[in-house]
């Protein structure tokens, strides 16, 4: 694949700038991702071949240990038990007041049908 021999020639030209620049070797961009593995030498569009030195006796970076899972205090069962009751008291009253809005709806709907089968508006008068 063409992209990846120029992006490991992007990578060997980067790190023999950086060298150049800074006149020191740097770590972290010697070693690299630990997944990409160590190419000898990387060849440019210009047909310059960049040697990239890394050093293969040094041990691989350590990973940082991962902190321990911290578990929250757990709560007193009487507060749990409280708030649940709290809220399950607070639903039931929301499901009383939509059913009692529901039979009112209800009744003033069938309320005004009923009054509009006894009472039928007046027709209007025919065209002559």
């Amino acid at each position: 694949m063409k992209w990846i021999r120029e992006r490991d020639a992007l990578i060997a030209q980067t790190l023999a700038f950086v060298q150049s620049v800074t006149g020191r070797k740097e770590e972290s961009l010697l070693t690299g991702p630990p997944s990409m593995p160590p190419p000898a030498a990387v060849e440019v569009a210009s047909g310059v071949v960049i040697e990239e030195v890394r050093e293969l006796d040094q041990p691989p970076l350590a990973a940082p240990s991962p902190q321990p899972f911290r578990v929250s205090p757990p709560r007193r069962s009487g507060d749990f038990r409280s708030e649940v009751q709290a809220r399950v008291a607070n639903f039931r009253k929301h499901q009383e007041r939509f059913e009692r809005e529901r039979e009112e709806f209800c009744q003033s709907t069938l309320a005004k049908v009923r009054d509009a089968i006894h009472n039928p508006p007046p027709r209007p008068p025919a065209a002559t």
